[in-house]
């Protein structure tokens, strides 16, 4: 079953990247939905070369705890579209909003106060999503499998979805996720806001409610206490800072309406992630068969070297496992500066996306 969400018109966007050659590339883009569970419809964009060459194995992104698909995968500028980056290089992409985030179905909970219900949007849930969008754009492999790529939480998802259905999935990339059951981390888990002061090794649910209001300034201070120059420019182009802003306002219809202006997420993320942090392990990778690609920045905040560390000795019938370290790069590489990792990012995605 498939909706629109947009205008049923395709456009055709003009596309001039560094190093992706001449500006009469183009690349098409189309917005769709698929329903999930009853009641439930999964926002996705493709974006595609409009080039004539056979596609090569679809992918799917999708985003982390906070901010939606297109800010966190399609900005309009230069230097910001990991979607456009993998589709001029013969992938048709797709974009998902999991329920709760960006265009996607919002539960009953996010139309009431924060307090009113428990965190919003659980790993399970998400996992249907995937699920639905997979069945609906598998039809563009010729063996029926995709490639899936997650940002941070993404990961943790695409990762719970891949070892629940491995026979649909030919490659995934775990793009500093959290993985457990280390137990440990420097700003979550136990200690820390995030645990519940009357229960210890329980989710602070009270501090966070069914879920949370962003600024557009609550998304600097993780990125910048991350680079470590004191001139953030020089490690990120400020237009892809103020597209990702902008974007992640957009995202949220209801954004204006408060001042200042702020989007929802879902709080559902935050209680997996702490019990992650705390040495739970909500799934086994054992049951992966896909080439798997692990990428973790050596500055990221959120997943630590024990994360990869063990991904990697847990993915025992993976067919291919490559654990990379980004030096010095930040947890939102792939929008940082090409000279400041992103170019290794995308060379390492490209590769791995290229194997068998």
């Amino acid at each position: 079953m498939l909706r629109r969400i947009a205008s049923v018109a395709v456009a055709i966007v003009a596309a001039l990247m560094p190093g992706t050659g001449s500006a009469e590339e183009s690349l098409v883009r189309r917005d769709f939905s698929v329903r999930s569970d009853p009641g439930v419809h999964i926002a996705v964009r493709e974006v595609r070369s409009a080039a004539g060459q056979p596609p090569k194995r679809p992918v799917l992104l999708l985003h982390g705890a906070r901010v939606p698909g297109i800010a966190s995968f399609d900005l309009p500028v230069a230097g910001g579209s990991l979607a456009a980056d993998l589709a001029l290089a013969g992938h048709p992409v797709f974009i998902v909003d999991a329920r709760g985030y960006g265009g996607s179905t919002r539960p009953q909970a996010l139309a009431l106060p924060p307090d009113a219900g428990p965190p919003a949007v659980r790993s399970d849930a998400v996992v249907r999503d995937v699920a639905a969008v997979v069945d609906r754009i598998a039809q563009h492999s010729d063996d029926g499998k995709i490639a899936l790529l997650g940002w941070a939480t993404g990961g943790h998802w695409l990762g719970q979805y891949a070892a629940a259905n491995p026979d649909r999935v030919s490659h995934l990339v775990l793009y500093n996720t959290l993985y457990g059951p280390s137990d440990g981390h420097p700003t979550m888990g136990r200690g820390s806001d995030s645990e519940d002061p009357d229960h210890p090794g329980r989710f602070n649910a009270a501090r966070f409610g069914a879920y949370r209001f962003n600024t557009a300034d609550s998304l600097l201070p993780s990125w910048d206490s991350s680079i470590p120059v004191e001139d953030k420019a020089a490690w990120r182009d400020p237009a892809v800072l103020d597209a990702y802003q902008t974007a992640a306002l957009a995202s949220d219809p209801t954004s204006d309406t408060r001042t200042p202006a702020s989007f929802r997420a879902p709080s559902g993320a935050m209680e997996d992630s702490f019990y992650l942090t705390t040495g739970r392990q909500l799934w086994d990778a054992s049951l992966i068969t896909a080439s798997t690609l692990i990428l973790r920045s050596e500055n990221d905040f959120w997943s630590r070297p024990a994360d990869s560390e063990l991904l990697a000795s847990h993915l025992v019938h993976a067919r291919a496992v490559r654990n990379v370290q980004l030096a010095d790069a930040t947890h939102y590489v792939h929008l940082d500066r090409a000279e400041r990792g992103r170019a290794q990012f995308l060379t390492e995605v490209r590769e791995f996306l290229a194997s068998r």
